[in-house]
């Protein structure tokens, strides 16, 4: 059987993981899964994101099981979110899905061993279930900024440049690579800090001008922009955010109505 393929992003998945195991740095929400059945894996180990608000961080466990797909987590505090190597080195598993579970695979177990389990998973392809339309697309203030919801920021596009750009990612600049912060230079772009070390975005849209934070997984949905936007509670910011009244605890919604109404 082939290695584990290591994907420090399930949206950067191609035709290499059609039946493959893959160890990913995303989190393990709906979309993150959706992403890992779209691309045909055998099976998936994700990052838990500290969990977080509804156990969304490892809500997209239970969308696989229900197409029999096994799959699962690494606790938060075993290995960084967005470094699939990494994970693989030193993860821990903290949780596993039904069909997981039947391989062998438990909370506790090394990630690599986990991932030498579900090597003999059944491999899953045909038709996969869609989900709802990931982005949305609003201008609340006549003449103001356009807010843009994107539960992932693979969804983000050359046109967002400038506006508000609320998403459902973790705020951790995925496989090191500063490159990978933003597609485009947002006025403002908020994340989810993924149980709290995911920030490292933050520093790097700094350099670039654009104003950036993260709300607290425990308050907000991760995978889930409208609850980013709407539950979110401010956990860390940068220079360029604390301009627009950034703080600790302010409601991700306050940030952004200030962020989208129209300078004079």
């Amino acid at each position: 059987m082939p290695e584990p393929l290591l994907a420090d992003s399930v949206t950067r998945l191609g035709p290499e993981a059609v039946g493959r195991v893959v160890i990913t740095g995303s989190h393990g929400g709906v979309f993150a899964a959706f992403m890992a059945r779209k691309a045909e894996c055998r099976a998936a180990i994700f990052h838990d994101a500290g969990v977080g608000l509804d156990d969304a961080g490892i809500g997209g466990l239970d969308w696989l099981a229900a197409q029999g797909m096994a799959a699962a987590a690494v606790d938060h505090h075993s290995a960084p979110i967005g470094e699939a190597a990494v994970m693989q080195a030193r993860g821990v598993i903290s949780h596993a899905n039904a069909p997981a579970l039947e391989l062998g695979v438990h909370p506790g177990m090394g990630c690599a061993q986990a991932a030498g389990l579900l090597q003999v998973a059944p491999p899953h392809g045909g038709d996969c279930p869609d989900l709802q339309e990931a982005r949305h697309e609003t201008t609340p203030v006549p003449g103001g900024r356009r807010l843009i919801l994107v539960d992932s920021a693979s969804l983000v596009q050359a046109a967002d440049a400038g506006q508000v750009v609320v998403t459902g990612s973790h705020g951790a600049v995925f496989g090191g690579n500063a490159a990978n912060a933003l597609k485009v230079d947002a006025w403002l772009a908020l994340f989810n800090d993924a149980g709290g070390a995911a920030t490292s975005r933050l520093p790097v849209l700094q350099g670039r001008g654009i104003a950036a934070a993260t709300v607290a997984a425990a308050s907000a949905r991760i995978g889930d922009a409208r609850s980013t936007w709407q539950d979110g509670v401010i956990s860390a910011f940068n220079l360029a955010a604390a301009a627009l009244g950034a703080h600790k605890g302010m409601a991700a919604r306050d940030l952004v109505a200030a962020a989208l109404v129209p300078e004079t």
